[in-house]
Protein backbone atom coordinates (compact mmCIF):
# COMPACT_ATOMS: atom_id res chain seq x y z
CA UNK A 1 0.00 0.00 0.00
CA UNK A 2 1.26 3.52 -0.83
CA UNK A 3 2.53 5.70 2.00
CA UNK A 4 -0.26 8.26 2.44
CA UNK A 5 1.90 10.68 4.42
CA UNK A 6 0.30 13.70 2.71
CA UNK A 7 -3.27 12.69 3.57
CA UNK A 8 -3.82 15.87 5.60
CA UNK A 9 -2.06 18.19 3.13
CA UNK A 10 -3.14 20.45 0.28
CA UNK A 11 -0.87 21.13 -2.68
CA UNK A 12 -0.78 23.43 -5.70
CA UNK A 13 1.22 22.52 -8.78
CA UNK A 14 1.35 25.19 -11.48
CA UNK A 15 1.64 24.15 -15.10
CA UNK A 16 0.24 20.75 -14.19
CA UNK A 17 -2.17 19.86 -16.96
CA UNK A 18 0.59 17.94 -18.78
CA UNK A 19 4.22 16.89 -18.70
CA UNK A 20 6.40 17.26 -15.61
CA UNK A 21 3.74 19.21 -13.71
CA UNK A 22 1.11 16.51 -14.20
CA UNK A 23 3.58 13.82 -13.10
CA UNK A 24 4.32 15.82 -9.94
CA UNK A 25 0.61 16.33 -9.25
CA UNK A 26 0.05 12.58 -9.62
CA UNK A 27 3.03 11.80 -7.39
CA UNK A 28 1.73 14.02 -4.61
CA UNK A 29 -1.76 12.61 -5.10
CA UNK A 30 -0.39 9.10 -4.59
CA UNK A 31 0.59 10.16 -1.06
CA UNK A 32 -3.00 11.24 -0.34
CA UNK A 33 -2.88 15.00 -0.84
CA UNK A 34 -5.67 17.26 -1.99
CA UNK A 35 -4.38 18.66 -5.26
CA UNK A 36 -4.97 22.00 -6.96
CA UNK A 37 -3.82 21.91 -10.57
CA UNK A 38 -3.24 24.94 -12.75
CA UNK A 39 -2.50 25.13 -16.44
CA UNK A 40 -3.64 25.50 -20.00
CA UNK A 41 -5.59 23.11 -22.19
CA UNK A 42 -8.96 22.38 -23.72
CA UNK A 43 -11.75 21.41 -21.32
CA UNK A 44 -11.17 17.81 -22.37
CA UNK A 45 -7.43 18.01 -21.67
CA UNK A 46 -8.01 19.61 -18.28
CA UNK A 47 -10.58 16.97 -17.34
CA UNK A 48 -8.18 14.22 -18.44
CA UNK A 49 -5.46 15.71 -16.24
CA UNK A 50 -7.83 15.92 -13.28
CA UNK A 51 -8.89 12.32 -13.80
CA UNK A 52 -5.25 11.21 -13.88
CA UNK A 53 -4.67 12.94 -10.53
CA UNK A 54 -7.82 11.35 -9.08
CA UNK A 55 -6.73 7.94 -10.33
CA UNK A 56 -3.33 8.46 -8.70
CA UNK A 57 -5.05 8.73 -5.31
CA UNK A 58 -5.81 12.39 -4.64
CA UNK A 59 -8.19 13.03 -1.76
CA UNK A 60 -9.72 15.74 -3.96
CA UNK A 61 -8.64 17.65 -7.09
CA UNK A 62 -9.64 21.02 -8.50
CA UNK A 63 -8.44 23.06 -11.46
CA UNK A 64 -7.58 26.75 -11.15
CA UNK A 65 -7.12 28.51 -14.46
CA UNK A 66 -5.20 31.68 -13.56
CA UNK A 67 -3.08 33.29 -16.28
CA UNK A 68 0.31 33.36 -14.56
CA UNK A 69 1.34 36.49 -16.45
CA UNK A 70 -1.24 38.43 -14.42
CA UNK A 71 -0.49 39.09 -10.72
CA UNK A 72 -4.13 39.87 -10.01
CA UNK A 73 -5.24 36.49 -11.38
CA UNK A 74 -2.54 34.76 -9.34
CA UNK A 75 -3.70 36.52 -6.18
CA UNK A 76 -7.32 35.54 -6.88
CA UNK A 77 -6.27 31.91 -7.45
CA UNK A 78 -4.32 31.82 -4.20
CA UNK A 79 -7.26 33.27 -2.27
CA UNK A 80 -9.62 30.74 -3.84
CA UNK A 81 -7.32 27.88 -2.85
CA UNK A 82 -7.04 29.25 0.68
CA UNK A 83 -10.84 29.33 0.93
CA UNK A 84 -10.98 25.73 -0.33
CA UNK A 85 -8.16 24.34 1.83
CA UNK A 86 -5.08 26.11 3.27
CA UNK A 87 -2.00 25.39 1.19
CA UNK A 88 0.79 23.22 2.61
CA UNK A 89 2.86 22.47 -0.50
CA UNK A 90 3.54 24.74 -3.46
CA UNK A 91 5.23 23.50 -6.62
CA UNK A 92 6.04 26.26 -9.11
CA UNK A 93 6.47 24.29 -12.30
CA UNK A 94 4.91 26.45 -15.04
CA UNK A 95 7.40 27.64 -17.62
CA UNK A 96 7.76 28.72 -21.23
CA UNK A 97 10.73 29.03 -23.59
CA UNK A 98 11.70 30.91 -26.74
CA UNK A 99 15.14 30.30 -28.21
CA UNK A 100 16.63 33.00 -30.44
CA UNK A 101 19.74 35.20 -30.14
CA UNK A 102 19.50 37.95 -27.54
CA UNK A 103 19.44 40.74 -30.12
CA UNK A 104 16.50 39.06 -31.88
CA UNK A 105 14.45 38.32 -28.76
CA UNK A 106 11.05 40.03 -28.96
CA UNK A 107 10.43 42.27 -25.96
CA UNK A 108 7.07 40.65 -25.31
CA UNK A 109 8.69 37.20 -25.20
CA UNK A 110 11.16 38.46 -22.60
CA UNK A 111 8.30 39.88 -20.54
CA UNK A 112 6.16 36.74 -20.79
CA UNK A 113 9.00 34.34 -19.95
CA UNK A 114 10.09 36.36 -16.91
CA UNK A 115 6.47 36.70 -15.78
CA UNK A 116 5.60 33.00 -15.98
CA UNK A 117 8.94 31.43 -15.08
CA UNK A 118 9.98 33.80 -12.27
CA UNK A 119 7.50 36.47 -11.20
CA UNK A 120 4.63 33.98 -10.86
CA UNK A 121 6.69 32.02 -8.32
CA UNK A 122 7.30 35.19 -6.34
CA UNK A 123 3.57 35.96 -6.28
CA UNK A 124 2.52 32.45 -5.21
CA UNK A 125 5.24 32.24 -2.55
CA UNK A 126 4.48 35.69 -1.18
CA UNK A 127 0.87 34.71 -0.54
CA UNK A 128 1.32 31.09 0.56
CA UNK A 129 4.34 31.11 2.83
CA UNK A 130 3.09 33.12 5.83
CA UNK A 131 0.29 30.59 6.35
CA UNK A 132 2.76 27.71 6.08
CA UNK A 133 4.94 29.34 8.73
CA UNK A 134 1.98 29.87 11.04
CA UNK A 135 1.08 26.17 10.82
CA UNK A 136 4.66 24.96 11.23
CA UNK A 137 4.85 22.95 8.00
CA UNK A 138 5.35 24.03 4.41
CA UNK A 139 7.14 22.98 1.28
CA UNK A 140 7.99 25.06 -1.77
CA UNK A 141 9.57 23.17 -4.64
CA UNK A 142 10.51 25.38 -7.56
CA UNK A 143 11.14 23.54 -10.81
CA UNK A 144 14.08 25.49 -12.16
CA UNK A 145 16.29 23.91 -14.82
CA UNK A 146 19.85 22.97 -15.51
CA UNK A 147 19.74 26.48 -16.99
CA UNK A 148 19.43 27.84 -13.48
CA UNK A 149 22.98 26.57 -12.94
CA UNK A 150 24.65 26.94 -16.35
CA UNK A 151 23.85 28.93 -19.47
CA UNK A 152 23.26 28.13 -23.13
CA UNK A 153 23.19 30.41 -26.14
CA UNK A 154 19.92 31.79 -27.53
CA UNK A 155 18.06 31.44 -24.23
CA UNK A 156 18.60 34.81 -22.51
CA UNK A 157 15.19 35.23 -20.83
CA UNK A 158 14.87 31.54 -19.96
CA UNK A 159 18.31 31.39 -18.35
CA UNK A 160 17.72 34.71 -16.58
CA UNK A 161 14.43 33.44 -15.17
CA UNK A 162 15.89 30.13 -14.00
CA UNK A 163 18.96 31.71 -12.37
CA UNK A 164 16.48 34.12 -10.79
CA UNK A 165 14.28 31.41 -9.30
CA UNK A 166 17.32 29.72 -7.78
CA UNK A 167 18.25 32.99 -6.11
CA UNK A 168 14.69 33.70 -5.01
CA UNK A 169 14.51 30.24 -3.44
CA UNK A 170 17.72 30.78 -1.46
CA UNK A 171 16.43 34.07 -0.03
CA UNK A 172 13.10 32.54 0.96
CA UNK A 173 14.88 29.54 2.50
CA UNK A 174 16.92 31.85 4.72
CA UNK A 175 13.90 33.90 5.73
CA UNK A 176 11.85 30.84 6.75
CA UNK A 177 14.63 28.53 7.97
CA UNK A 178 13.71 28.81 11.67
CA UNK A 179 9.95 28.47 11.16
CA UNK A 180 8.29 25.35 12.52
CA UNK A 181 10.25 22.53 14.09
CA UNK A 182 11.69 19.12 13.40
CA UNK A 183 8.50 17.53 14.71
CA UNK A 184 6.16 19.73 12.66
CA UNK A 185 8.35 19.45 9.57
CA UNK A 186 9.43 23.06 9.25
CA UNK A 187 9.33 25.24 6.14
CA UNK A 188 11.68 24.41 3.28
CA UNK A 189 12.24 25.94 -0.13
CA UNK A 190 14.25 24.07 -2.75
CA UNK A 191 14.81 23.93 -6.49
CA UNK A 192 14.94 20.95 -8.81
CA UNK A 193 17.05 21.56 -11.91
CA UNK A 194 16.25 19.03 -14.65
CA UNK A 195 18.29 18.54 -17.78
CA UNK A 196 16.64 16.71 -20.66
CA UNK A 197 13.29 15.19 -19.67
CA UNK A 198 11.11 13.03 -21.90
CA UNK A 199 7.92 14.98 -22.54
CA UNK A 200 5.68 15.37 -25.57
CA UNK A 201 7.17 18.81 -26.24
CA UNK A 202 10.56 17.41 -27.23
CA UNK A 203 9.36 14.56 -29.43
CA UNK A 204 9.81 16.63 -32.63
CA UNK A 205 13.44 17.31 -31.64
CA UNK A 206 14.04 13.59 -31.10
CA UNK A 207 12.41 12.74 -34.43
CA UNK A 208 14.51 15.33 -36.26
CA UNK A 209 17.73 13.68 -35.06
CA UNK A 210 16.90 10.03 -35.83
CA UNK A 211 18.40 10.17 -39.33
CA UNK A 212 16.66 6.94 -40.20
CA UNK A 213 17.62 5.24 -36.96
CA UNK A 214 15.61 4.29 -33.90
CA UNK A 215 13.98 6.65 -31.41
CA UNK A 216 16.83 5.77 -29.01
CA UNK A 217 19.30 6.94 -31.67
CA UNK A 218 17.42 10.24 -31.80
CA UNK A 219 17.52 10.60 -28.01
CA UNK A 220 21.26 9.94 -27.88
CA UNK A 221 21.91 12.44 -30.66
CA UNK A 222 19.83 15.08 -28.89
CA UNK A 223 21.47 14.74 -25.49
CA UNK A 224 25.03 13.92 -26.61
CA UNK A 225 26.38 17.45 -26.51
CA UNK A 226 25.22 18.24 -22.98
CA UNK A 227 24.15 15.20 -20.94
CA UNK A 228 26.92 12.62 -20.40
CA UNK A 229 24.53 9.86 -19.31
CA UNK A 230 23.13 9.92 -22.88
CA UNK A 231 19.66 9.23 -21.52
CA UNK A 232 16.81 11.45 -20.51
CA UNK A 233 14.96 11.58 -17.24
CA UNK A 234 11.27 10.76 -17.02
CA UNK A 235 8.74 13.21 -15.58
CA UNK A 236 8.14 10.65 -12.83
CA UNK A 237 11.80 10.99 -11.79
CA UNK A 238 11.24 14.67 -11.07
CA UNK A 239 8.03 13.80 -9.22
CA UNK A 240 9.84 11.31 -7.00
CA UNK A 241 12.34 13.88 -5.76
CA UNK A 242 9.55 16.40 -5.23
CA UNK A 243 7.69 13.85 -3.13
CA UNK A 244 10.73 13.12 -0.97
CA UNK A 245 11.31 16.82 -0.33
CA UNK A 246 7.80 16.98 1.13
CA UNK A 247 8.55 14.41 3.82
CA UNK A 248 8.99 15.51 7.43
CA UNK A 249 12.48 13.96 7.37
CA UNK A 250 13.51 16.61 4.83
CA UNK A 251 12.98 19.39 7.40
CA UNK A 252 16.65 20.48 7.20
CA UNK A 253 16.95 20.31 3.42
CA UNK A 254 16.39 23.90 2.35
CA UNK A 255 17.93 26.44 0.02
CA UNK A 256 19.30 23.65 -2.19
CA UNK A 257 19.24 23.16 -5.95
CA UNK A 258 19.17 19.56 -7.12
CA UNK A 259 20.37 18.85 -10.68
CA UNK A 260 18.79 15.84 -12.37
CA UNK A 261 20.89 16.16 -15.47
CA UNK A 262 22.93 13.03 -16.16
CA UNK A 263 26.16 14.82 -15.29
CA UNK A 264 25.54 17.96 -17.39
CA UNK A 265 26.58 20.41 -14.64
CA UNK A 266 29.41 18.18 -13.39
CA UNK A 267 31.45 18.93 -16.52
Amino acid sequence: MADRFLAARTVLVTGSTSGIGLAIACGLASAGAKVAINGLGTPEQIEAAMQAVRDAGAAEVRHFGADLRDPDQIEAMMMAIEAWSPLDILVNNAGIQHAVPLAEMPTQKWNDILAINLSAAFHTMRVAMPGMAARGYGRVVNIASVHGLVASVNKAPYVASKFGIVGLSKVAALEYAASGSRDSGGITINCICPGWVETALIEPQIEARRNGGSREDGVRALVAEKQPSQRMSLPEDIASLTLWLCRREAHNVTGASFPIDGGWTAQ
